[in-house]
């Protein structure tokens, strides 16, 4: 199996030093500390966990652990880890000191995570040579390394693998005007003339997520180019963020399906999760993992014991 990282997308825009890491000041200055004392106890860093919400910067951290360290990181993602094979051929052609950084942590098969207990705990592999009567149980010592995980459900990791984490952190959505920042630090990496206004407009829409504002402005800067001058007005931003659907909440045409669903088809709810993805054809893990967080966010659906249900805001903001 071959080391993918499948988080190429807006890497221009990715922060490469802490300085320019926009956002999530307390976890920065946690990490900061631990890489020190690590560094200073000529030790590798513990195993690291995020988790939060996709887009919030848990691939980012990663990179720049290994940026600040000056280590090499490997990054997978979990559903690529299919078999046992898999995992061990990941573990075994890591070097001393390097990161292995291992996305959706929570999607790898618990016959699989078992390999990583003993990995983890002692850097070493239990193999199983053969079977029955015959088989043979053997170790093999691997270097010293530090595994980041990140994941958008915490629940679904198991405790055992939980526990052989060092730290764990919480990534939560960003300010609207962190996301400004971001807004703006994105622009002029893109060499793109942006006004004020315009940077306000595309994050108060951005969902509290830098993923979403960068892939925002990319969409206004393509708008700009073709319907103007080339330069991001606050005009300019409204009528293209108008024409992608995307409302003066920030929600698009899914989340807004997902809201009248609830109000039209279960009265308002309580809904659960298996009718709510049938009645509006999306995915549950998609409900739970995209849409779902930033509603509950803005106070739009609440969750109760029986499903979820409407709020009244939701209904002033559909006008219904």
């Amino acid at each position: 199996m071959e080391n993918v990282n499948p988080y190429s997308d807006d890497s221009e825009l990715r922060p490469t030093t802490w300085n320019s890491y926009i956002g999530q000041e307390k976890i920065k200055d946690n990490l900061k500390i631990i890489l020190s004392a690590a560094q200073k106890r000529n030790e590798i860093p513990d195993h690291l966990l995020f988790y939060g919400p996709p887009g919030l910067g848990k691939t980012t951290l990663a990179s720049l652990i290994a940026n600040e360290t000056e280590r090499k990181i490997k990054m997978i993602a979990g559903p690529i880890i299919e078999k046992s094979g898999d995992i061990v051929a990941v573990l075994t052609n890591l070097n001393p000191g390097d990161i292995l950084f291992i996305d959706e942590i929570h999607r790898i098969n618990h016959m699989i995570e078992e390999y990583l207990y003993s990995a983890m705990e002692d850097f070493k592999l239990n193999l199983i040579l053969g079977k029955g009567p015959m088989a043979k149980t053997i170790d093999l010592k691997l270097p010293p390394f530090t595994l980041i995980g990140a994941t958008t459900r915490l629940d679904l990791l198991t405790s055992p693998l939980r526990a052989r984490f060092g730290a764990i952190f919480q990534l939560d959505f960003y300010t609207e005007k962190e996301i400004e920042e971001i807004v703006k630090r994105s622009a002029s990496i893109l060499k793109t003339k942006i006004g004020d206004k315009a940077v306000h407009e595309i994050a108060k829409r951005s969902r509290f997520t830098p993923r979403t504002a960068n892939k925002l402005l990319k969409r206004v800067r393509d708008f700009a180019e073709v319907k103007g001058d080339g330069i991001i007005t606050h005009q300019i931003t409204q009528k293209s963020l108008t024409f992608l659907e995307i409302d003066e909440l920030g929600l698009s045409k899914e989340d807004r399906k997902i809201i009248s669903t609830i109000i039209n088809n279960f009265k308002g709810g309580p809904v659960g999760l298996q009718a709510l993805a049938s009645a509006t054809n999306e995915e549950e893990r998609a409900i739970l993992d995209i849409y779902e967080p930033y509603l509950m966010q803005l106070g739009l659906i609440e969750r109760t014991p029986k499903g979820r249900k409407v709020t009244k805001k939701a209904y002033a903001h559909l006008n219904l």
